[in-house]
C-alpha cells in the first residue's frame, strides 16, 4: 500500500468507526482526505475494498513489529512471546477497531463478515503456530484448541475490565492468561481432554478460504501425505480411486463422495490422522465449489 493510499485508508478508518461503516459514504471519504472521485477508485473498487486493504495493512503492520521484536532472540522467548502477543491488540485499542469488527460481525454485509472472520483466523493461526514453536511440537494437536482458550479468556477479561473502569496492563492479561494455558495445556494432552476435533478445526480454517482451494492444492496434498505416511493397501487403493475421479475430465461428484468418509476412516488413530482428515475436507470442499 502506497503511503497516500494508507493515508486516504486511514482516513475511511476514522470516519468508519466515527459514523459507522454503513452511515459513511465514499464521498465522504472523499472529501475528508481530499482527493478526487477517480483517484479513490483507482485506490479502491468500493468501500468493502478499503476495508480489505486496511485490515491488509493491520497484518502487515504486526508482522514486522512481530518479527523485528524476534530478530536474534530465541524462538522460545517466554517474554518476546507475550510482547509479540500484545502488538495487534495495543494497535486494535489505538484505533478502535474492536468497535468496528464487532459491528460488521453483527450486520447482514456477508462479505464483510468473512474479511473479518478472515483477519480473525490469521491471527489465530500465527498464535497457534506460535504456541508449538515456543512449547514444543508435541503440543501440535492441542495447539488450535489452546488458541481458542486463550482469546476466549483474553476476551472476557477485557470486557469486563472495560466495564467495571477497572486499570489493566495488556502485557499483564497476556502473561497471565498465557499461565492458564501452560497449565491446561499438559492435562489436555494427559487426558486427551481436547473439545474440538481436527475435523472441526479444519472446517473453521476451509469456510473462511473455501474460494482459495483448488485441485492443484489437493494434488500437493496428496503428495505430502503419501510422503508422511506408509499406506496400507486399502488406503492406497482409496487414494488412487479418489485421485483418479478428481483427474477426469467430468468430476462425478456422486463417486466421488462416498469415497471420503471411508477413506478418512482408515486414518483414525495413525500419526497421520490430522493430514488425511485435512485432505478429505479439502476435497469435499473443493467438489461444493465446482
Amino acid at each position: 500500500m502506497t503511503n497516500r493510499k494508507r493515508k486516504v485508508a486511514d482516513i475511511a478508518l476514522s470516519l468508519f468507526i466515527a459514523k459507522g461503516f454503513q452511515q459513511t459514504s465514499i464521498q465522504e471519504i472523499i472529501e475528508k482526505a481530499k482527493i478526487s472521485k477517480g483517484t479513490f477508485y483507482n485506490y479502491f473498487s468500493s468501500k468493502n475494498d478499503c476495508i480489505a486493504d486496511i485490515l491488509e495493512y493491520l497484518r502487515y503492520d504486526t508482522s514486522q513489529q512481530r518479527i523485528a521484536m524476534q530478530i536474534g532472540k530465541d524462538n522460545q522467548d517466554r517474554e518476546v512471546f507475550i510482547e509479540q502477543i500484545t502488538i495487534l491488540m495495543k494497535l486494535n485499542e489505538e484505533r478502535n477497531l474492536s468497535v468496528l469488527f464487532e459491528a460488521i460481525l453483527s450486520s447482514n454485509e456477508a462479505e464483510l463478515k468473512k474479511l473479518v472472520m478472515q483477519h480473525r483466523i490469521y491471527e489465530m493461526d500465527w498464535l497457534s503456530n506460535r504456541f508449538i514453536e515456543v512449547m514444543g511440537d508435541e503440543i501440535r494437536e492441542v495447539s488450535f484448541e489452546a488458541t481458542v482458550m486463550f482469546y476466549g479468556m483474553l476476551q472476557y477479561l477485557l470486557f469486563t475490565m472495560r466495564v467495571t473502569n477497572t486499570t489493566y496492563s495488556l502485557k499483564h492479561l497476556a502473561d497471565v492468561v498465557l499461565s492458564y494455558i501452560e497449565l491446561i495445556i499438559p492435562y489436555m494432552l494427559e487426558n486427551d481432554s481436547s473439545v474440538l476435533s481436527h475435523s472441526a478445526i479444519d472446517l473453521l480454517q476451509s469456510n473462511i478460504n473455501k474460494s482459495t482451494i483448488t485441485l492443484s492444492d489437493i494434488l500437493n496434498r496428496a503428495a505430502e501425505l503419501q510422503k508422511q505416511h506408509t499406506f496400507t493397501v486399502e488406503q492406497q487403493d482409496l487414494l488412487d480411486a479418489i485421485m483418479s475421479e478428481l483427474q477426469c475430465e467430468r468430476i462425478r461428484k456422486s463417486v466421488l463422495n462416498p469415497l471420503l468418509k471411508p477413506f478418512k476412516q482408515l486414518f483414525n488413530n495413525t500419526d497421520t490422522e490430522m493430514h488425511a482428515h485435512k485432505f478429505t475436507n479439502m476435497v469435499w470442499y473443493y467438489l461444493k465449489s465446482i
